[in-house]
């Protein structure tokens, strides 16, 4: 796990291989994949795209290799990557043995269209002597017609495994031992099976993700139920959002998903909002999402909490590093659930990138001591303005005993 992460999920051992520089399994940090979306042709185009999503937090990204336009243009990608680059092979193994010449860090071959053992055995020992690792790619949509018909003219989570168990009896043959696998389909509960059965028959990296998950914001909901299921459970060493969508997109959402349940370390702000009530005096999306937009993709490695009131606001948002509450057309500035500070209601958004920037340089306690003359005051204006609310909007209805002898009153 990256320093500074913070999980308690125990991941299942695994072997690890090299994707380039880029560490796979063995309880090296989850990696984050995506795949361009121009044609590899297209140097410069594709080029541009991989540093986007270099930029957003990808580790790996992938490229199609379907024909010797786009081998010659991986030859020339390779050298100027910011990332390790994967070749996306179908249906023509010369395609593959032309992406290892090109000098790609891996290789991704689907056994439902490269069938024939003694190519997919000759692709594996180009990639031995040239130390380049292979994902067997499986794929619920191109499964191998022998074992479609085998589990009953249906995709299954036992054909799936069987898919690429045969790649890697192949593989054995010749000695290739530097495997990653996935077993993707776009059927979640389905995809959820096929991994949970595949981690316990073989201990090589796996590269999760539910392929052709479709457009946002579906596309987000059915890739993280199944990628953050099985992370939850220990499964999983590189993840990919397969989304119809810019790719960037892929990256950002794999990146927040390892951050939030603790997989990898916090790059971005994690910005966390009350969904707002009755008691708010503030139109809380609205700051939330303009504090979202001030942060933008800046390199702040904090949790910072938007409250629409000081009742609950600063109990809530107790171990967020950063946080304020409305209230009386003022925001309560608080640091690690102190209040430090009042400011105006439409300087609220720029207080907390100020106080954020201050953090991130000189360091919590730092922050704390800068507010030693003006806590006291901030103590003191939170707690008019929570005696306020609760008298003019009532207590939280969840623990309010005059709600609970009014229901008792009426039934």
């Amino acid at each position: 796990m990256d320093p500074g992460a913070s999980s308690t999920i125990k991941r299942r051992p695994t072997r690890r291989i090299m994707v380039g520089d880029v560490p796979v399994g063995d309880g090296a940090p989850v990696s984050v994949q995506s795949m361009t979306i121009t044609k590899t042709a297209d140097v410069d185009g594709t080029l541009a795209q991989i540093y986007a999503l270099a930029a957003a937090g990808a580790d790996i990204v992938r490229c199609t290799c379907n024909d010797a336009e786009a081998a010659e243009g991986l030859a020339r990608i390779v050298p100027r990557s910011p990332v390790p680059i994967v070749a996306d092979i179908h249906h023509q193994y010369k395609m593959a043995l032309a992406a290892l010449e090109a000098g790609v860090a891996c290789l991704r071959l689907n056994p439902g269209n490269i069938r024939r053992p003694e190519h997919i055995k000759t692709v594996a020992m180009e990639a031995k002597d040239r130390g380049v690792p292979i994902r067997i790619g499986v794929n619920g949509g191109s499964l191998d017609p022998k074992l479609y018909e085998r589990y009953g003219g249906k995709v299954t989570p036992e054909a799936m495994v069987e898919s690429a168990q045969m790649e890697m009896a192949y593989f054995d043959e010749v000695g290739f031992e530097d495997i990653k696998i996935s077993v993707k389909a776009s059927n979640v509960p389905l995809m959820i099976e096929a991994y949970r059965q595949l981690a316990d028959v073989t201990d090589h990296p796996l590269h999760l993700g539910v392929t052709e998950a479709g457009p946002l914001p579906g596309g987000y909901i059915k890739a993280t139920a199944g990628i953050a299921t099985l992370l939850a459970e220990g499964i999983g060493d590189t993840i990919r959002y397969s989304l119809t969508a810019d790719p960037v997109e892929e990256v950002r959402a794999g990146r927040q998903l390892l951050e939030a349940m603790g997989l990898r370390e916090r790059k971005g702000v994690d910005l966390i909002a009350c969904p707002s009530c009755g008691r708010a005096e503030v139109d809380v999306i609205g700051v939330a999402e303009r504090a979202q937009k001030a942060f933008g993709e800046r390199q702040i490695p904090l949790q910072v909490a938007v409250m629409g009131c000081v009742v609950n606001g600063p109990g809530e948002a107790r171990d967020a590093d950063l946080g304020i509450a409305a209230g009386n057309k003022r925001g309560h500035l608080f640091v690690k659930g102190e209040n430090v500070a009042v400011v105006p209601e439409d300087e609220m958004v720029d207080t907390l990138v100020e106080w954020a920037d201050y953090i991130v340089e000189h360091g919590t306690e730092a922050a704390l001591d800068r507010a030693r003359s003006t806590k006291s005051e901030a103590k003191k204006a939170a707690a008019e303005d929570r005696a306020r609310n609760l008298g003019e909007r009532g207590d939280d209805a969840n623990d309010s005993e005059a709600v609970v002898e009014l229901i008792r009153k009426t039934t």
